[in-house]
């Protein structure tokens, strides 16, 4: 992606299911926990590049002795920075005691995070300042044991002002007005209220209080308090938690928005945001990570039990596509093969646009995020040359000398690596004219790949969200080629609607494809749409989000998805660009063949999954309307 879009956060889980003496004996160490942990989270660095937190549980301390330890950091190497502080802490263990560090049971006793579960979240914030109190995971602590409770997840919530009507209507006073406090909120009134009816039971059977401390321990009903506090949720998430007993759990929405996988041996349990870190980092197949399924949630008791939970009704599955174009590592055996799919089936639409001069034709990508839609797209093309070689042999009825053989069948597809990302760039100069110049060199070219005035060139990105890296850099860098046409390929269909889910991306301005149709309806004059939509949305403002209809898809109705990609090309091709430039974008249709199993459409099609949604779309045009640069939710 050429556009500066935020990734989604990411969580790790790790619940360890022998005494640390095991893990020493069998590894070497008692570090095991830890060190799945650190490589668990660097795997999936992808999704946190703001911030990062971890917890540990320490199980059975006694009173006067911490049981939790959290660390957390701002910033790109903020997992380098809490595990190197981490390990200081046993390097000068280390240099004071030397001849019991490598006690597991004196240093349970003695260091922090040393424990039984960890809890690890990666940050790539879509909203709010980054600062320490904005990282998970986050706390709501309590001197029982078993009323302490810490949360991360990957997650937006819709209804933040719903929900934190429902906390104040309870009598709570919540110290911020976010999806993060609401969410841990409203879990830890129904663990509170878990807590009550539980002592409540054991008190009238005459149990002494540390008795009944113990019994509630054992007998939480961790899916049964996770469903109270969910029944009001709209939108995405994936959220872990760890009670301060030592119960552990991990919740799906239901409409498997957010990815969760899993893996449990007689060693360790494992949750993830992404199925090949688990993959890595326990050396395990495919089809020993299992994913979670939505609506549900995997408990782990204290005791060692697992179980997976229904939480929520199942609701029709809209698992993000977006995702797996994109956000996902592309070293999920799935994802790859999608991603390759994705290219290989926009091969139709390119011949069309070069005209198939295939000859004459450089293909590249973008890099970095492409490069695996772009093989697809090799693929396809050179199927395409197969089947052209096959009919030129045909014609020739074997009259054709061993030189004109060799010459047909020696004919390839021409791959260079044309676009270089620039990584040491920096717009550091404020001044206008001077930044511009500045901005249009972040990519550089190979030279000396392209004909001038011959070759066609096809460059393959993931996706275009607002196209302004193409203009600005882009295009422009790949003019000085020369080439008489260039492509620029998009492996996902046209953004057109805000996320609320959990990606930055919930003003409609910003969109490039919004931009596009805006313009077709003033050239047009057809402003009456515009005037028309903004009516409908305004009149329903004060509506529940139930019965909110996605209007701004009025916006688009009046002109075919190649109309706006025409319009498109237009605006991202300034006027001193030589080469004839064309945007071809997936269609609808070939991202459901490529991606089967994963409908969440919503950025393509403005088909929301839940209520909230449809809200969104319409309070993120009336703030587009009035002049308001901020998120519609």
């Amino acid at each position: 992606m050429t556009d500066e879009v935020k990734h989604k956060c990411g969580i790790a889980l790790i619940r360890l299911l022998k005494p640390l003496e095991y893990y020493q004996l069998q590894y070497g160490s008692w570090r095991y926990g830890l060190e799945k942990l650190y490589l668990l989270m660097e795997k999936q660095r992808n999704r946190g590049q703001d911030g990062a937190g971890i917890v540990s549980l320490r199980m059975d301390s006694p009173p006067g002795k911490t049981y939790f330890n959290r660390q957390r950091e701002t910033g790109s190497s903020a997992i380098n920075e809490i595990f190197k502080k981490i390990y200081s802490n046993f390097e000068e263990a280390e240099r004071i005691n030397p001849d019991t560090i490598n006690d597991p049971n004196w240093a349970r006793a003695n260091l922090p995070f040393v424990g039984e579960a960890y809890l690890g979240h990666l940050r790539y914030g879509t909203f709010g300042t980054n600062v320490i109190n904005n990282l998970h995971p986050v706390m709501r602590e309590n001197n029982w044991r078993t009323r302490n409770l810490v949360l991360a997840g990957n997650f937006n919530l819709t209804n933040v002002d719903e929900l934190f009507n429902i906390l104040v209507d309870l009598g709570q006073n919540p110290k911020e007005y976010s999806d993060t406090v609401t969410m841990l909120e409203k879990v830890g009134h129904f663990l509170d209220e878990e807590n009550q009816r539980l002592f409540d039971h054991y008190k009238a059977q005459g149990y002494t209080n540390v008795d009944i401390t113990e019994k509630i321990g054992r007998n939480i009903d961790v899916a049964k308090l996770l469903e109270g506090a969910s029944k009001r949720w709209d939108g995405g998430y994936t959220v872990a938690g760890m009670l301060g007993h030592g119960d552990l759990f991990a919740m799906r929405d239901p409409w498997g928005i957010r990815p969760a996988y899993y893996y449990h041996d007689e060693e360790v349990v494992i949750v993830t945001s992404e199925r090949p870190v688990i993959q890595t980092a326990m050396n395990v197949e495919f089809e020993s990570v299992k994913e979670l399924p939505p609506g549900h949630a995997l408990v782990v008791k204290k005791n060692g039990d697992i179980s997976i939970e229904r939480v929520r009704e199942e609701q029709e599955r809209k698992s993000c596509s977006f995702e797996r174009i994109y956000f996902s590592r592309g070293s999920d055996k799935e994802i790859y093969n999608e991603r390759k799919k994705l290219g290989e089936m926009l091969v139709p639409q390119i011949l069309d646009a070069i005209n198939y001069e295939v000859e004459d034709t450089v293909f590249s990508f973008i890099p970095n995020t492409a490069e695996s839609a772009f093989y697809g797209m090799v693929k396809g093309v050179e199927d395409h040359m197969v089947s052209k070689k096959m009919d030129e042999l045909i014609k020739l009825k074997g009259k054709c000398s061993p030189e004109d053989i060799l010459k047909i069948m020696t004919e390839r597809a021409r791959i260079e690596k044309v676009a270089i990302k620039d990584l040491k760039l920096r717009t550091f100069i404020s001044q206008d004219k001077g930044r511009k110049d500045m901005v249009s060199h972040v990519y550089d070219i190979t030279y000396g790949t392209i004909r001038p005035g011959v070759d066609n060139l096809v460059i393959i990105d993931d996706s275009i969200v607002r196209g302004t890296t193409l203009k600005q850099s882009i295009i422009k860098i790949l003019d000085r080629l020369g080439p008489k046409k260039i492509v620029v390929v998009s492996s996902s269909p046209q953004i057109r609607y805000p996320d609320c889910y959990g990606i930055d991306m919930a003003k409609l301005g910003d969109f490039t494809a919004f931009q596009a149709a805006i313009e077709l309806l003033k050239e047009n004059r057809m402003e009456h749409v515009i005037n028309e939509v903004y009516k409908k949305c305004n009149m329903q403002k004060d509506l529940p989000k139930e019965d909110y209809v996605n209007y701004v898809k009025d916006i688009y109705k009046p002109f075919s998805r190649q109309q706006v990609s025409k319009k498109i090309a237009e605006m991202l091709t300034d006027s001193d660009v030589k080469a004839e430039v064309q945007i071809v974008y997936q269609s609808i249709e070939n991202l459901h063949k490529a991606v089967p199993n994963d409908l969440g459409d919503w950025y393509f099609t403005g088909d929301y999954p839940t209520p909230g949604g449809n809200k969104v779309a319409s309070t993120s045009f009336l703030n587009y309307i009035h002049g308001i640069n901020t998120r519609a939710y």
